[in-house]
């Protein structure tokens, strides 16, 4: 519900200025995956050869975002979908800042990446799906997350005891079962480029 006493501040300046500023246009490449698919690796690749470049970008990772922003939220349903909501709309206001916006979230249900794209204007946002087998994730378990949720200790655990939809609309899908991390660094790369120029 919107409230009708409250007002957008606008302050003079605008998205192409701010653009301008960067020599670059804003975006958001929204990561979506398994705990264990790669998306932090790659997101954190790909921000690395970008800002080698001179390229303005944040990285907004699950668990960062989970110490402090979204530090009240669990992990039943509800809670994963105001999770979404609320790094949606803060990496809306990244890119409207001219940012490049890499979100790595697991975002497991569609209604919400659909919100997610929703929050920006179209050719400003790419859902890329890192994909790969359950047996591989569990297998790239750093941080034992997989074995808890097998032997019942972690509730709600996407892939095990809580749904993942796969994307029916990713813009890429690099699948890190065949393709090495620097393979998808170098195919997404060769997808986002050219469009964030001026």
């Amino acid at each position: 519900m919107t409230n009708k006493n409250i007002v957008w501040s606008n302050d003079g300046t605008n998205y192409d200025q701010r653009c301008k500023i960067l020599n670059q246009k804003g975006m958001i490449i929204w990561f979506t995956g398994l705990s264990g698919s790669g998306k932090s690796a790659i997101a954190g690749e790909l921000q690395k050869k970008l800002a080698n470049e001179g390229r303005a970008c944040y990285r907004l990772d699950g668990d960062n975002i989970r110490h402090g922003l979204n530090s009240d939220l669990g992990f039943c349903s509800t809670d994963r979908d105001e999770n979404i909501r609320r790094i949606a709309e803060v990496a809306a206001l990244f890119k409207d800042a001219g940012l490049i916006t890499l979100v790595s979230f697991i975002s497991p249900y569609e209604k919400m990446r659909e919100f997610a794209r929703s929050k920006t204007d179209k050719g400003s946002f790419f859902l890329v799906y890192v994909k790969a087998d359950i047996k591989t994730c569990i297998n790239r378990d750093t941080k034992g997350l997989y074995k808890k949720a097998l032997a019942g200790d972690v509730k709600d655990f996407t892939g095990i005891s809580a749904p993942y939809e796969e994307p029916v609309d990713a813009d890429l899908i690099l699948d890190t079962d065949n393709y090495t991390l620097q393979e998808c660094v170098d195919n997404l790369y060769e997808l986002v480029s050219d469009k964030l120029k001026l």
